[in-house]
């Protein structure tokens, strides 16, 4: 009786040490994998690069965040300074500061939800992604 390697289980054939996947899946597994790790990355720039700005005060203290939720700028209206209500001021400018870092993860989820759902809802099908 002649055995083909074909017919075994095993690296060389057969459901063997990956589960089945033959060379080509996983070649293409690995490319998918590329191009997602990719386009991770060139959202991730994006974001870097992006601003969003948060108001408070109907606008008296403006906070300037990245798209990736760093507090880059604070403008705050000379109006909005009373020496006698610095907590008044400290208010404002934390609920600025919160403004923008919400419209910062808006923006996060706009570019990176895409590919979250690539990773987990049936791009690449891994398990727990």
């Amino acid at each position: 009786m002649t055995v083909h390697p074909e017919d075994q289980d095993g690296p060389t054939g057969g459901a063997g040490a990956l589960g089945g996947l033959g060379g080509a899946d996983l070649s293409s597994l690995m490319a998918q994998a590329q191009q997602m790790q990719q386009q991770l990355m060139a959202a991730q720039e994006e974001l870097a690069q992006a601003e969003v700005v948060g108001t408070a005060g109907g606008g008296l203290v403006r906070a300037t965040v990245t798209g990736a939720g760093e507090v880059v700028g604070l403008q705050i209206d000379p109006s909005a300074i009373d020496p006698t209500d610095a907590e008044g001021l400290a208010d404002l400018v934390l609920a600025a500061i919160r403004d923008g870092s919400r419209a910062a993860q808006d923006l996060q989820s706009q570019a990176m939800g895409p590919l979250a759902q690539g990773l987990g809802g049936g791009g690449l099908g891994l398990p727990g992604l």
